[in-house]
C-alpha cells in the first residue's frame, strides 16, 4: 500500500537508496537528534517519492511533556533554517492551515509568534534602534472553503507585489508513526503541497512555482488511520481498503498543548533564523 508520511525519514525505499542519490548525515544538536537528507537525482526522487533536495529532521524533544532545552532547541533549528535562505533580502513567511481545526492550526498559530518588520523603516527604525532589522511580512492565507481562493493562488498575489527574496512555508504534517507526533520537526527547501497528508492535495508551494526559494517547516500532527493500521499489524492489514471504506486521521489526546507549543517553537526558530544578530531573550521581547 502506499505509505502517507510528509517526512523524507520516513519515506519507503530510504534506507536502500542510501548510496544510490541520496546521501545521509546524522549529527546531534544538543539533546536533539538530526537526520539530514538530500535527494540527489531525480531517479532517487522517484523511488522515494519525494522532490529533490534537503530535508532535515530533528528528532528527541516532546512538545507534549515538560517543555525543557527550549532555547536550545529553537536556536539549533533557527540556524538550520538560516542555511537554506539567501542571506539578504525580504522574506515572506506563510502559516498554512486551517486555525478553526486545532491538528491543523500549526501553520496560522506559528504567525503570532513571527516578529514581523516589514513596516519598520526610516524614522521608525531609527527612533526605535531597529534599523538592522531584516524585513519580514507574515500572512495567514485561510483556506479554500473560507476563502474561495488556493492558498498558492493569495500567496502568489504578494509574491508579485513584495517581491521576496524567499518564503518560509510553515504548515502541520502527517507522520507515519504515532511516536513522531509531537517529537519530530522537519525542515526542506522543496517547499510543499498543502493537504498532501491527508490526501487532500492542493496546489504546491514551491520554487518551481514562485521562482523564489520556499523553505518548509511543521511539525507531525497526525498520522492516517490506515497507515497506523498497516503499521501496527505488521502488514497484515488491509489497511487500502480500510482508507477508501473509511478515511480516517488520527491525532493526540492533547493536539491543543501540542499544537501551541509547536507553533511557539517553529515561530521562535524562524525568527532566529532571520534576525541572527539578535539574542533569543530580545527577539522573544519583540514579539511579545
Amino acid at each position: 500500500m502506499e505509505i502517507r508520511t510528509d517526512l523524507a525519514i520516513e519515506s519507503d525505499g530510504m534506507e536502500q537508496d542510501i548510496q544510490e542519490g541520496v546521501d545521509i548525515r546524522r549529527y546531534p544538536v544538543g539533546d536533539i537528534r538530526m537526520t539530514c537528507v538530500e535527494i540527489q537525482t531525480p531517479q532517487a526522487a522517484r523511488r522515494i517519492g519525494k522532490p529533490m533536495g534537503r530535508y532535515v529532521t530533528a528528532e528527541g524533544m516532546d512538545l507534549t511533556e515538560d517543555f525543557r532545552n527550549v532555547r536550545e532547541h529553537i536556536e539549533g533549528l533557527g540556524k538550520e533554517i538560516a542555511a537554506l535562505l539567501p542571506p539578504e533580502g525580504m522574506v515572506l513567511v506563510v502559516g498554512l492551515g486551517n486555525r478553526a481545526i486545532t491538528a491543523d492550526a500549526l501553520g496560522p498559530e506559528s504567525i503570532r509568534h513571527i516578529l514581523a518588520t516589514r513596516h519598520i523603516h526610516g524614522e521608525l527604525a531609527a527612533h526605535t534602534g531597529l534599523s538592522d532589522l531584516r524585513s519580514v511580512a507574515a500572512v495567514v492565507p485561510g483556506v479554500l472553503g473560507e476563502t474561495g481562493m488556493e492558498a498558492s493562488e493569495m500567496v502568489g498575489g504578494l509574491v508579485e507585489r513584495l517581491h521576496p527574496a524567499a518564503m518560509i512555508v510553515i504548515d502541520a504534517l502527517a507522520a507515519r508513526s504515532i511516536h513522531r507526533l509531537g517529537t519530530t520537526v522537519q525542515i526542506g527547501n522543496t517547499g510543499i503541497a498543502p493537504g498532501s497528508g491527508v490526501g487532500n492535495h492542493r496546489r504546491p508551494l514551491n520554487e518551481e512555482v514562485f521562482g523564489i526559494p520556499v523553505i518548509a517547516a511543521g511539525v507531525p500532527m497526525v498520522v492516517d488511520a490506515a497507515t497506523l493500521a498497516f503499521d501496527l499489524l505488521h502488514g497484515k492489514a488491509d489497511a487500502e481498503q480500510l482508507w477508501q471504506e473509511k478515511p480516517m486521521t488520527v491525532t493526540p489526546r492533547n493536539i491543543d498543548v501540542l499544537t501551541d507549543r509547536a507553533a511557539k517553537l517553529i515561530g521562535m526558530a524562524v525568527n532566529c533564523a532571520l534576525q541572527p544578530q539578535y539574542d533569543f531573550d530580545t527577539l522573544a521581547a519583540l514579539v511579545s
